[in-house]
């Protein structure tokens, strides 16, 4: 496991409440930051969470609200930012595939314009409203933006054609965000392969006896080794932006 010393740094991770964002608000947290925590209002994991990453001593609080919703979106980062004092690191990790089963890329009937939209306004939506939303603050400390794409981004696979959509989408908004946010602000993204984390969609090949074979390293990623990597992008790599790293234990080689 990588380390940093974040003391004094303030972290804002979305869909923090699960899966690599609750890893990531462990390890920056480990690392001495003080971190909010998005989740949707109402989710009864995001206390949970809260109240033992507390009770282990870590500096967290909850920013509840939905990335895909402009106005809540908005208003749930600028109190963010007040609560926590100011803003280092912004991680846009909220996401959804829409779906608890995988949609065939042949099925285009079972994705509907309102589908379509959902997936859009949470995965690709969402990443744009909060960046514009943290701009200023991220500018005033030299911060930096960590996406959480997928390799369905790559790909063209993966859940849904929406959220293959969504995000390649985010993919080339991270450059754009990039070029535009620059000298101030670096903007990298992280494209997961295999998660074995609580997902809305679940595929049957993760749970199979080879998946772990099928990956040159052998092992199916863990929320913890994306973590990390978004580590290495918000605290390290200063002379990197614009750049997306497929992270996939080498699947795609």
């Amino acid at each position: 496991m990588i380390t940093a010393d974040l003391s004094d740094k303030r972290t804002l991770v979305t869909g923090g409440a699960s899966g690599i964002g609750l890893a990531t608000v462990e390890l920056f947290a480990r690392c001495g930051a003080k971190v909010a925590i998005n989740d949707l209002s109402g989710n009864p994991n995001l206390e949970t969470q809260i109240q033992r990453l507390k009770e282990d001593g870590l500096d967290v609080i909850a920013a509840p609200g939905n990335v895909g919703d402009s106005k809540d979106c908005k208003r749930m980062v600028n109190q963010a930012i007040a609560d926590l004092g100011g803003l280092d690191h912004l991680i846009n990790n909220a996401g959804t595939p829409g779906t608890k089963t995988a949609i065939p890329l042949a099925d285009l009937e079972a994705v509907d314009e309102q589908f379509w939209n959902r997936i859009m306004d949470v995965n690709l939506l969402g990443p744009y409203l909060c960046s514009r939303t943290a701009a200023e603050a991220l500018k005033d400390s030299g911060g930096a933006i960590v996406n959480t794409a997928s390799q369905a981004g790559f790909t063209g696979t993966g859940s849904s054609i929406a959220y293959a959509a969504s995000k390649a989408g985010l993919i080339n908004l991270t450059r754009s965000l990039a070029r535009g946010l620059a000298p101030e602000v670096r903007v990298n993204c992280i494209a997961p392969g295999m998660v074995d984390s609580p997902w809305e969609c679940r595929f049957p090949g993760l749970n199979s006896p080879d998946a772990a074979e099928r990956v040159p390293l052998k092992i199916v990623g863990q929320p913890s080794h994306y973590a990390e990597v978004m580590l290495f992008f918000a605290a390290g790599a200063s002379y990197v932006t614009g750049q997306t790293l497929l992270v996939d234990g080498g699947l795609r080689v």
